[in-house]
């Protein structure tokens, strides 16, 4: 059985789901596919169910009732991938903003010691295809702003094209991680950052998505800045064993 399960969170996203995992399929190294659809109501869910009969064994499909949220996805996700004892567990947007060739570079650094390898748009300078320069300062600063109030070291804190070593879940509790939005990304760095686990970045081009709409809104915004502060806080009355 192949030890690394890719995870994508799904909703309404019928205009890139099958592509995407024809090419993830295709890649030089087997992965396996969990797709977790929030009751997508486009049909995005039973695109995956028809192609589950050309890829059997190795597509699967965590169907939720409603909007959920991204970070609840993964949580499922990472829970699925663990009883499943999956070695390299992968975090993946759907649209073809992360390139699938990339996943075997995450792989690699875990494989070669990393705990946990983020794809990072901005470890060699800014490698952002496609957005706004609005869109692009945003973000960027939005991780020089959770480097300033955790302290950690990561330039792409926010980013969503992880590999995690299933080791980091055996010590990381799942069921404290809070966040729901883009926040959840921070969250999740920072915790194994505190556990000691070893966090690597691998850089990437990342490019926006060319079909379907972003799930970006205020609200997830909100929750990543205020919640970067209450992470904080909490982490100091808060107990982080050694992984």
């Amino acid at each position: 059985m192949p030890d690394s399960l890719v995870i994508i969170p799904t909703y309404n996203e019928k205009e890139n789901i099958e592509r995407m995992i024809r090419k993830v399929f295709s890649l030089p190294v087997e992965f396996h596919l969990l797709i977790v659809d929030d009751g997508s109501p486009d049909g995005t869910g039973n695109i995956v169910k028809n192609l589950q009969y050309e890829f059997p064994h190795k597509l699967f499909i965590e169907e939720r009732s409603g909007k959920q949220g991204l970070g609840t996805a993964y949580i499922h996700g990472f829970k699925w991938a663990i009883a499943h004892n999956y070695d390299y567990i992968f975090e993946m947007d759907a649209d073809f903003s992360h390139d699938p060739c990339d996943l075997t570079r995450l792989r690699d650094a875990c494989i070669s010691g990393a705990d946990v390898a983020v794809g990072s748009r901005y470890i060699k300078g800014v490698n952002v295809v496609n957005w706004p320069m609005s869109r692009v300062l945003m973000s960027y600063f939005a991780s020089v702003y959770v480097r300033f109030i955790t302290g950690i070291d990561v330039s792409d804190s926010t980013a969503g094209f992880v590999c995690y070593r299933s080791r980091v879940f055996s010590v990381l509790n799942l069921d404290k991680i809070k966040f729901v939005g883009y926040a959840f990304q921070i969250e999740m760095k920072y915790t194994a950052i505190k556990h000691g686990f070893k966090l690597v970045e691998v850089p990437i081009i990342f490019t926006d998505r060319t079909e379907g709409t972003s799930k970006m809104s205020t609200g997830i915004f909100r929750e990543a800045f205020f919640g970067v502060i209450q992470m904080k806080i909490n982490s100091i009355f808060r107990k982080y064993p050694e992984g």
